[in-house]
């Protein structure tokens, strides 16, 4: 049993805190509610940033002592929202949120993950017709395995999981979500993710 907070208590934060809880975690959920995060923080050795991406970097450089020595799992994408409430396009072009916060955040273990489906798909990979991959991105070895084996935890099988790389792989699977817009108008809101076929 590991001690998670989620920071975030919308679809994706929601759905998280669930599986995770059924899954035998210690899961806290925190909203906007003033010190809530905080808290959430302080006392999980794991927090999960389901918070909505554009404002993601302000909400966690303040809580920088909170966040001391745990593993930040990154889920969301930097983006300003078109006319639709759709993604229209990436806040940090040439980055990523998720490097962003580990510049900001140096003595957190920052990784990148689940943000190249739709939030459904997050906690129930097996439900789509084909295997959908999960990346990884982050510095940290280790922190990468305990994100890992979270996945797992979540009905990810091993070899649906694939290691990018260094933090900065990032980039690469947050400019995925400019697919997301399209794909919803042509297909409509169902269960899809980003894989490689192989």
């Amino acid at each position: 049993m590991t001690t998670i907070a989620v920071l975030g208590n919308g679809r994706v934060g929601g759905s998280l805190a669930t599986a995770l809880t059924r899954a035998g975690h210690d899961v806290t959920v925190a909203g906007r509610e003033p010190g809530a995060a905080a808290e959430a923080a302080r006392t999980a050795r794991i927090v999960i940033n389901a918070t909505p991406g554009a404002g993601s970097l302000d909400r966690f450089v303040a809580l920088s002592e909170e966040l001391r020595d745990t593993v930040l799992v990154d889920v969301s994408n930097a983006t300003v929202d078109g006319p639709d409430g759709l993604p229209g396009h990436l806040i940090y072009p040439g980055s990523s949120l998720a490097e962003q916060l580990q510049e900001a955040l140096p003595d957190t273990r920052v990784v990148k993950t689940l943000n190249t489906m739709l939030y459904s798909v997050m906690t129930a990979p097996a439900t789509l017709t084909q295997a959908p991959d999960a990346f990884l991105s982050g510095d940290d070895p280790q922190a990468k395995q305990t994100v890992r084996q979270l996945l797992i935890d979540l009905g990810w099988r091993e070899e649906w999981i694939t290691d990018l790389g260094g933090i900065q792989t990032a980039r690469a699977t947050e400019a995925a979500i400019l697919f997301v817009p399209h794909v919803i108008r042509s297909s409509g809101f169902a269960p899809f993710a980003i894989s490689i076929a192989r």
